[in-house]
């Protein structure tokens, strides 16, 4: 008979991992974001606020989660539909379809910069088409669409395979026969996916949503190395107050903002696409 401890002790890896590298590092950016000379303050959170780029960052960042998440969420959700459909070459084509996801955030930006600075691919392609004579400034900071766009294109093509094996994973855990049942009694593929289907995924999905856009409020490598200080978003001035004015108050004040946008998505999620307790396949 197993002890009644057991699962504590299973338990117990996980706790001291989360306690070592999550609450103690978080104690300690609480403290450095809210204490002053006379103790709690917020004086923190007010220059941060009263920052020039503060609105700007805060809208960037968010204006990113808005237009990439969506759009993600649809592409995984059509490629996991295909890899499922497909009964030869299956693992070769999740496998290609993956591959974004082993480069770093830092040289998946650097691969579009190179796609879209003044001597890269962009500019060669649409000069030998004769649609431009002589190089654009694609990244300037004049072309602040253009470098969210392209930051837009560098998180869609490198994070996309995050939510495509969360949710391959979790199609492979629904049954055959539901879809088999709603198919006997006259239900087309576009009925199937959306009554048999997406209410099955929604606990993968719930998954692949939270943790897809808490890493999207933390988009900085890309940014940086397509629009330096052009495009500002939260983490590159959390990056900024940190090392480059020293100021690991503001910094931590800004990581806590990171945090609580965080927090309120995840408990969107949760509420959005609630598992009906029992509802389980």
């Amino acid at each position: 008979m197993p002890s009644r401890g057991l699962p504590y002790l299973l338990l117990l890896p996980a706790t001291v991992f989360l306690a070592v590298f999550f609450l103690y590092p978080f104690t300690q950016i609480a403290w450095e974001a809210f204490s002053g000379p006379g103790g709690v303050t917020l004086s923190h959170f007010a220059t941060m606020v009263n920052y020039w780029k503060f609105p700007a960052a805060l809208e960037n960042t968010l204006l990113l989660a808005v237009a990439v998440v969506p759009l993600q969420t649809a592409m995984a959700l059509a490629m996991a539909v295909l890899v499922s459909k497909l009964e030869k070459g299956r693992d070769l084509i999740l496998y290609i379809f993956t591959i974004p996801l082993g480069i770093s955030d830092l040289a998946a930006g650097l691969i579009w910069f190179a796609i879209f600075q003044q001597t890269g691919f962009l500019n060669s392609a649409l000069h030998a088409l004769g649609v431009v004579h002589t190089p654009v400034i694609w990244l300037g900071y004049q072309s602040k669409w253009v470098i969210f766009l392209a930051v837009m294109l560098a998180e869609i093509w490198r994070a996309t395979a995050i939510m495509l094996v969360i949710i391959v994973a979790g199609m492979g855990l629904i049954p055959k026969e539901y879809g088999e049942a709603a198919e006997v009694f006259g239900a087309g593929p576009w009925q199937r996916f959306r009554r048999v289907t997406l209410p099955l995924l929604r606990p993968s999905l719930q998954t692949a949503l939270i943790l897809r856009t808490i890493l999207a409020f933390e988009v900085f490598a890309e940014v940086a190395a397509l629009g330096g200080t052009n495009l500002p978003v939260l983490m590159g001035e959390t990056f900024h107050w940190q090392f480059d004015l020293q100021d690991g108050h503001t910094a931590a004040a800004f990581a806590i903002v990171i945090l609580a946008i965080s927090i309120g998505f995840t408990l969107l999620y949760l509420r959005l696409l609630r598992v009906p307790k029992g509802a389980g396949i």
